[in-house]
């Protein structure tokens, strides 16, 4: 349904109102974020409200979700969940350089070709600019330099990990314990969702949710309404790594001590 940008109260009535009755829901294109620039302080935080206390998922997520935080509390009082995002697609995406050589190169840009107006990119360039995923021995490496010991426990949230076992085996050197919801319910548990890559991905939203640390390792949608939605329901810390900063840092590693790495990260 079109509606006219200049739609009079007649007008929402004769046209907006009908389908709200029949269908309980209208979609509102290209609006949302146009209001909000012009919007006063008490209507931000009405529409804040609206947004964070909307989200709910189905009862069977929910309890799945409940289940598996569960079980992380149970192998230790506080833990961190770390979206780590290192998913084929989104490496292929944007346009970054691992350190696979051709064959990484091959494979990443075949997955490229999905999307058509995507341009040939400079890999250093991007990765300088900080518009590159940290890899999963960066990650580990910036959660020990803040701190966190190898008796941390970790859950991960991710898809299908690019290089699958052998690109996780530094994160999980650094941090051996290691979970992720394939690890602390049964194939049988996950059956239901296991089909469906958003149920999946709200499991991982409602652990990640739920931690003592969040930390994600990009930008895109499910990271920022996490970091919102923590912030908003208690606060809850989140890490957002600066990717261009660090990227020299890990650049010039080897070229000095530890203890020298951990203060500048």
């Amino acid at each position: 349904m079109h509606v006219p940008r200049k739609c009079n109260p007649k007008c929402y009535q004769s046209r907006v109102l009908p389908v709200l009755i029949k269908k309980y829901a209208v979609r509102l294109s290209k609006f949302d974020y146009r209001l909000s620039n012009k919007l006063g302080t008490q209507l931000q935080r009405l529409r804040c409200r609206v947004y964070y206390h909307a989200l709910t998922f189905t009862d069977s997520i929910v309890e799945m979700g409940k289940r598996l935080v569960g079980r992380m509390r149970m192998k230790s009082k506080h833990f961190i969940a770390l979206h780590l995002r290192f998913e084929p697609d989104m490496l292929a995406f944007s346009g970054c350089d691992y350190g696979g050589g051709e064959k990484e190169r091959i494979e990443l840009g075949e997955i490229r070709k999905r999307w058509k107006t995507l341009h040939t990119r400079n890999p250093d360039k991007v990765r300088r600019h900080g518009r590159c995923p940290l890899t999963p021995e960066e990650v580990g490496l910036m959660l020990r330099a803040l701190g966190f010991g190898s008796d941390v426990h970790l859950y991960v949230a991710s898809g299908e990990v690019y290089g699958g076992e052998e690109t996780l085996a530094l994160l999980k050197a650094l941090f051996p314990n290691f979970h992720s919801k394939e690890t602390i319910a049964s194939k049988k548990e996950l059956a239901p969702f296991s089909s469906f890559s958003s149920r999946m991905a709200a499991l991982d939203f409602i652990v990640c949710d739920e931690s003592d640390v969040f930390v994600t390792n990009n930008n895109g949608n499910m990271a920022r309404m996490l970091a919102g939605r923590r912030r908003y329901f208690g606060h809850k810390p989140t890490i957002r790594p600066n990717a261009k900063k660090l990227y020299s840092l890990f650049m010039n590693r080897n070229n000095m001590t530890w203890e020298e790495f951990a203060s500048k990260v």
